[in-house]
């Protein structure tokens, strides 16, 4: 189990990829964008980011409107 922290809150996971958590949060709808420890991951990559103790984990999604 990690403790890690995703949009500002701290929680522990059992999850091995940050895919996996993002999914399993419910953030992986739309569009979206994740940043692990202040870098751009593309979404190709988020299924090999293995979760680390500690992780800083920014999901942000797209919102449209004009």
């Amino acid at each position: 189990m990690s403790i890690v922290t995703v949009n500002g809150k701290t929680l522990q996971t059992t999850h091995q990829t940050v895919q996996l958590l993002v999914n399993e949060l419910g953030l992986s709808e739309g569009r979206y964008a994740v940043e692990v420890d202040g870098e751009l991951i593309p979404k190709s990559q988020l299924a090999q980011t293995r979760i680390r103790e500690g992780m800083v984990i920014e999901v942000v999604q797209a919102v449209g409107g004009g």
